[in-house]
């Protein structure tokens, strides 16, 4: 044996058992049932045991809605949800509940409601309706354009008043804001405008409009100086009031100066609301400002009620939020409900009312309820 060899020898190599395998030794059984040392995916899987919920995901929903919707059948079967937004308009309109009458979508029975009558012959004396929240994209100008076409259908000569700086019902009208001479701004700054040089026709016969633009948002600043600002758009209307039968006021999304002229010149109110939550946290600001005009501007604005819009009836949300709409304000909130459908974008961009647009469509049906709601409310004839 070489030395470079002798430097390599491992003494270890002489010792008996060298380069024999060690035996597996017992070890006692302590964590796991099996008594073999479980894998890592094993041990993550038993920690979350321990965490995890008694009820399934399933059941727990099931849970919540049987506490959200007490009425519901304990058979009746979940309503699955479609992938086509507009065939939630196919849906029946009522629930039924085992009860004698059938349910609307606000949980009360649905009235019967009578056809208008013809507009009463002689001198007229228009009902002035706002569409007032200050909280965005909840549906008033879809409601103003559409609420006045069904009214119009029925014979009423209709005024329809955009009072919003965005313009967005003279443009859901056909109307282009950015070449008008005149609009609503004119009439308010200044007395000597003539309104007739104001108001446009429609695409709907017996509905005219006041179209708006941006002009409209240097009012709120320049009308603080002027004395009784708040009664300006008041003194506007009545120089035609005696032309109509019903004017819409299509408010800003703001409780500002223009929203106070639109409430002190009008009887009655109308509060569109998304059947979202974040819908519901204004509604106590709102009718504050309405009582507080009530009291010190206008003696008889009245709340003429509160319409649901953007209902989903597949959704659990749509159904607990226009539930408690109801619980809280009770018979102020239409029977008539707005459902979710892709048919009103596309009327703003033909520029004309679901009425004409989708004569037939469950939208232009539920306006035409509305209309009739509307006109049994406020006893107009």
């Amino acid at each position: 044996m070489s030395s470079l060899d002798q430097d390599r020898h491992d003494p270890r190599r002489d010792e008996p058992g060298f380069g024999v395998r060690p035996q597996p030794v017992d070890e006692p059984e302590t964590l796991f049932d099996g008594g073999e040392s479980p894998s890592a995916p094993a041990v993550v899987a038993a920690e979350a045991a321990e965490f995890e919920p008694a009820e399934t995901t399933t059941e727990m929903a099931e849970e919540q809605r049987e506490r959200s919707w007490p009425e519901r059948e304990a058979d009746e079967p979940t309503p699955q949800r479609v992938e086509d937004e507009d065939s939630a308009d196919e849906q029946p309109e009522d629930r039924d509940t085992g009860a004698e009458e059938p349910l609307g979508p606000t949980g009360r029975p649905f009235p019967q409601l009578p056809e208008p009558a013809p507009p009463a012959a002689g001198p007229k004396h228009a009902q002035i309706i706002a569409m007032c929240n200050q909280k965005g994209g909840v549906g008033k100008t879809t409601t103003t354009i559409n609420l006045g076409a069904a009214l119009a259908e029925t014979g009423r000569r209709v005024l329809l008043v955009d009072f919003d700086p965005q313009g967005s019902l003279s443009v859901g009208l056909g109307v282009n804001p950015h070449t008008l001479e005149t609009s609503v701004y004119n009439l308010l700054m200044d007395r000597g405008t003539d309104i007739d040089e104001v108001i446009d026709e429609t695409v709907v016969e017996g509905m005219d409009i006041l179209p708006s633009n941006i002009d409209l948002s240097a009012a709120e600043l320049q009308l603080v100086s002027e004395v009784a600002r708040e009664q300006i758009l008041a003194r506007v209307l009545d120089r035609v009031r005696d032309r109509y039968d019903v004017i819409l006021i299509d408010c800003a999304p703001s409780l500002g100066l223009l929203t106070i002229n639109a409430l002190t010149a009008s009887d009655g109110v109308i509060m569109p609301l998304e059947c979202e939550f974040f819908a519901l946290r204004g509604i106590a600001l709102l009718t504050d400002t309405i009582s507080k005009v009530q009291e010190r501007l206008n003696p008889r604005l009245q709340v003429t009620g509160i319409l649901g819009t953007m209902y989903d009836a597949r959704t659990l949300h749509s159904r607990e939020v226009l539930e408690r709409v109801v619980q809280a304000f009770g018979d102020t909130v239409f029977h008539t409900v707005i459902r979710r459908t892709v048919k009103f974008p596309e009327t703003t961009v033909a520029g004309e009312p679901i009425t004409t647009y989708a004569s037939s469509s469950p939208g232009a049906e539920a306006y035409r309820t509305l209309a009739r709601e509307v006109l049994t409310r406020c006893h107009a004839k």
